[in-house]
């Protein structure tokens, strides 16, 4: 059995406010830096068999404080959603838009302009965990990326439709953990933001 430890990355100073999606040079904020810092804490009686981490500059940094000065491996499958056009435009202004109620009933049939589907982001994302999983057969591997593509791995994972994967709450700095094994994907913990010492691999 391998335990996945699927993590959001900690918060930025545009969070909340803008689709940033893979625009570089965005870093943790000094809330993001306490945050991790924090997260290692939790993490500090988990052991970890490895580090991996979406290449953008917000997850390398919160993987850098989980791996407590171990390197951290960069995945490129991890990486945010394309989300093409809509990269950079505010939060409040995407709402307004008419796909952003398609995005938000039915995103399965949604490609983002000039970007990716979340079809596709499932399947990379899900396809690279997997083979992670099966680098650590009997291991507990930390993997840091972002609030959709967790989301849209825990629900893969859940058995949980894609036009349904907005439901699950994933938090800055949150962990949700997957035990993969012969039996098939168990959910431990979604979006968790507390004591991590039960976990298996503790």
């Amino acid at each position: 059995m391998t335990l996945l430890l699927l993590i959001r990355h900690a918060v930025t100073e545009q969070t909340g406010k803008r689709l940033y999606g893979r625009t570089g040079g965005i870093h943790l904020s000094e809330e993001g830096r306490a945050q991790a810092e924090r997260l290692a804490e939790r993490l500090r009686g988990v052991r970890l068999d490895a580090v991996y981490t979406s290449p953008l500059e917000r997850c390398v940094e919160t993987a850098q404080a989980i791996a407590g000065g171990r390197r951290s491996r960069v995945v490129r499958e991890l990486n945010e959603v394309d989300y093409g056009d809509w990269t950079g435009r505010s939060l409040p202004a995407l709402r307004r838009t008419k796909m952003w109620a398609r995005v938000r009933s039915a995103p399965s049939r949604v490609r983002f302009p000039s970007g990716e589907t979340l079809v596709e982001v499932q399947r990379r994302a899900v396809a690279s965990l997997d083979a992670l999983a099966g680098r650590h057969p009997r291991g507990t591997i930390a993997v840091v990326s972002h609030g959709d593509v967790v989301r849209l791995a825990v629900a893969q994972y859940a058995g949980v439709h894609i036009d349904l994967f907005q439901r699950i709450e994933i938090a800055p700095a949150s962990v949700s953990a997957v035990a993969i094994g012969d039996d098939g994907p168990r959910i431990l913990r979604v979006n968790d933001t507390g004591d991590l010492s039960g976990l298996v691999g503790g």
